[in-house]
Protein backbone atom coordinates (compact mmCIF):
# COMPACT_ATOMS: atom_id res chain seq x y z
CA UNK A 1 0.00 0.00 0.00
CA UNK A 2 1.35 3.51 -0.78
CA UNK A 3 1.33 6.29 1.35
CA UNK A 4 1.78 9.90 -0.17
CA UNK A 5 4.03 12.58 1.61
CA UNK A 6 2.22 16.05 1.98
CA UNK A 7 3.91 18.60 4.28
CA UNK A 8 2.93 22.40 4.17
CA UNK A 9 6.85 22.83 5.38
CA UNK A 10 8.34 21.50 2.02
CA UNK A 11 7.40 23.12 -1.21
CA UNK A 12 4.25 22.02 -2.68
CA UNK A 13 4.66 19.61 -6.42
CA UNK A 14 5.07 21.97 -8.81
CA UNK A 15 3.77 19.64 -11.75
CA UNK A 16 1.80 15.76 -11.50
CA UNK A 17 3.75 14.46 -8.86
CA UNK A 18 4.04 14.17 -5.39
CA UNK A 19 6.52 15.42 -2.37
CA UNK A 20 6.99 11.56 -2.05
CA UNK A 21 5.72 8.13 -1.88
CA UNK A 22 6.19 5.59 0.81
CA UNK A 23 6.04 1.53 0.61
CA UNK A 24 7.18 -0.61 2.84
CA UNK A 25 9.31 1.73 5.44
CA UNK A 26 11.13 3.49 2.96
CA UNK A 27 10.06 6.83 1.66
CA UNK A 28 11.00 8.41 -1.73
CA UNK A 29 11.19 11.86 -1.88
CA UNK A 30 11.00 14.03 -5.08
CA UNK A 31 13.59 16.28 -5.66
CA UNK A 32 14.01 19.27 -3.97
CA UNK A 33 14.89 22.48 -5.88
CA UNK A 34 15.66 25.97 -3.76
CA UNK A 35 12.02 27.00 -3.18
CA UNK A 36 10.10 28.60 -0.38
CA UNK A 37 7.49 26.44 1.05
CA UNK A 38 5.88 29.87 1.83
CA UNK A 39 6.08 31.67 -1.83
CA UNK A 40 7.14 29.28 -4.02
CA UNK A 41 9.76 31.60 -5.15
CA UNK A 42 13.42 30.27 -5.65
CA UNK A 43 15.64 31.53 -2.60
CA UNK A 44 19.14 32.15 -2.86
CA UNK A 45 21.37 33.20 -5.56
CA UNK A 46 24.69 31.50 -4.96
CA UNK A 47 25.13 28.21 -4.80
CA UNK A 48 25.40 28.00 -1.04
CA UNK A 49 22.33 29.47 -0.56
CA UNK A 50 20.32 27.63 -3.06
CA UNK A 51 21.85 24.75 -1.15
CA UNK A 52 20.96 25.69 2.01
CA UNK A 53 17.25 25.75 1.24
CA UNK A 54 17.65 22.77 -0.81
CA UNK A 55 18.20 21.41 2.74
CA UNK A 56 15.70 22.99 4.45
CA UNK A 57 13.33 21.50 1.71
CA UNK A 58 14.51 18.08 2.58
CA UNK A 59 14.33 18.33 6.56
CA UNK A 60 10.59 19.16 6.40
CA UNK A 61 10.23 16.05 4.30
CA UNK A 62 12.06 14.06 6.85
CA UNK A 63 10.43 15.11 10.02
CA UNK A 64 6.92 14.90 8.46
CA UNK A 65 7.69 11.35 8.51
CA UNK A 66 9.16 11.00 11.93
CA UNK A 67 12.99 10.71 9.88
CA UNK A 68 16.19 13.04 9.96
CA UNK A 69 19.24 13.24 7.49
CA UNK A 70 20.84 10.12 9.62
CA UNK A 71 17.71 8.43 7.93
CA UNK A 72 18.79 8.75 4.57
CA UNK A 73 20.10 5.85 2.58
CA UNK A 74 20.61 6.97 -1.10
CA UNK A 75 21.01 10.84 -2.76
CA UNK A 76 21.10 11.79 -6.09
CA UNK A 77 22.18 15.15 -6.61
CA UNK A 78 21.83 17.37 -9.89
CA UNK A 79 24.40 20.81 -10.03
CA UNK A 80 23.45 23.30 -12.85
CA UNK A 81 27.39 23.58 -13.23
CA UNK A 82 29.82 21.31 -11.91
CA UNK A 83 32.27 24.32 -11.22
CA UNK A 84 29.80 24.71 -8.02
CA UNK A 85 30.78 20.85 -6.86
CA UNK A 86 33.18 21.68 -3.90
CA UNK A 87 31.08 24.09 -3.01
CA UNK A 88 27.87 22.14 -2.67
CA UNK A 89 29.81 19.56 -1.16
CA UNK A 90 30.34 21.60 2.06
CA UNK A 91 26.62 22.36 2.77
CA UNK A 92 25.77 19.02 1.88
CA UNK A 93 28.55 17.63 4.27
CA UNK A 94 26.87 19.41 7.34
CA UNK A 95 23.90 17.72 6.78
CA UNK A 96 24.73 14.56 5.49
CA UNK A 97 26.43 13.44 8.39
CA UNK A 98 25.49 9.33 7.82
CA UNK A 99 27.60 9.74 4.56
CA UNK A 100 24.03 8.05 2.63
CA UNK A 101 25.15 6.55 -0.96
CA UNK A 102 24.91 9.37 -3.55
CA UNK A 103 25.00 10.42 -7.28
CA UNK A 104 25.94 13.75 -8.33
CA UNK A 105 25.99 14.97 -11.55
CA UNK A 106 25.55 18.04 -14.07
CA UNK A 107 22.78 18.60 -15.88
CA UNK A 108 22.42 21.01 -18.77
CA UNK A 109 19.19 23.05 -16.93
CA UNK A 110 17.17 22.83 -13.57
CA UNK A 111 13.36 23.87 -13.08
CA UNK A 112 13.45 27.45 -12.35
CA UNK A 113 17.23 28.06 -13.22
CA UNK A 114 18.06 26.75 -10.01
CA UNK A 115 21.99 25.32 -9.27
CA UNK A 116 21.01 22.22 -7.39
CA UNK A 117 18.44 19.75 -6.92
CA UNK A 118 18.62 16.96 -4.55
CA UNK A 119 16.31 13.62 -4.11
CA UNK A 120 16.41 11.18 -1.48
CA UNK A 121 15.29 7.87 -0.41
CA UNK A 122 14.62 7.62 3.25
CA UNK A 123 14.08 4.44 5.81
CA UNK A 124 11.13 6.15 8.13
CA UNK A 125 8.37 3.96 9.88
CA UNK A 126 6.14 1.99 9.17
Amino acid sequence: MLKYVETKNAPAAIGPYSQGIIVNGIAFFSGQIPLSPATGEVVGATIEEQTEQVMANIKALLESQGAAFTDVVKTTCFLADIADFAAFNEVYAKYFTGKPARSCVAVKDLPKGVLCEVECIAAVEK
